[in-house]
C-alpha cells in the first residue's frame, strides 16, 4: 500500500504541474519555483510533514520535497541554534541533494556535449 499511496500522491503533485503548463502562461522555471515555494509555505502551516508521513517518497521526492527538506532544517537548525539556525539550517539539510544535482549536471554536460541549438 506504501507504494501506491506514494504513486498516487506523487502523480497528483506532477498532475498539478501539468495543469499549470497547459492552462497558465507561467513558464517552466516559475513553476519550479512555486513548487519550492509552496512545499516551504505548506510546512511551515504544519501540513507537509504528515502528508510526507503517509505518502513517503511521492510526497518528499518532487520539487515540494524539497521545499519540505529546506524547511525542515531550518526548523531544527534555529532550535539548535537561534537565528544563525535560519541561516544555515535549509543548507545543511539538503547539502547531499545539491551536491549530487551539481555533479550530475556536470557529467552530462561531459558525456552529452550541449550546446545551442541552431
Amino acid at each position: 500500500m506504501n507504494c501506491l499511496y506514494a504513486f498516487l500522491v506523487g502523480g497528483f503533485i506532477c498532475l498539478i504541474g501539468q495543469i499549470l503548463i497547459d492552462y497558465t502562461r507561467l513558464t517552466p522555471a516559475r513553476i519550479l519555483v512555486s513548487f519550492v515555494v509552496a512545499g516551504v509555505f505548506l510546512t511551515a502551516i504544519g501540513v507537509y510533514e504528515p502528508l510526507v508521513e503517509f505518502a513517503g517518497a511521492g510526497a518528499s521526492v518532487p520539487l515540494t520535497g524539497f521545499g519540505y527538506s529546506l524547511a525542515s532544517g531550518v526548523k531544527e537548525a534555529v532550535k539548535e541554534y537561534g537565528f544563525m539556525g535560519a541561516l544555515c539550517g535549509g543548507l545543511t539539510a539538503t547539502a547531499a541533494g545539491i551536491a549530487a544535482a551539481v555533479v550530475s549536471g556536470y557529467l552530462m554536460a561531459l558525456l552529452f556535449r550541449p550546446g545551442d541549438k541552431t
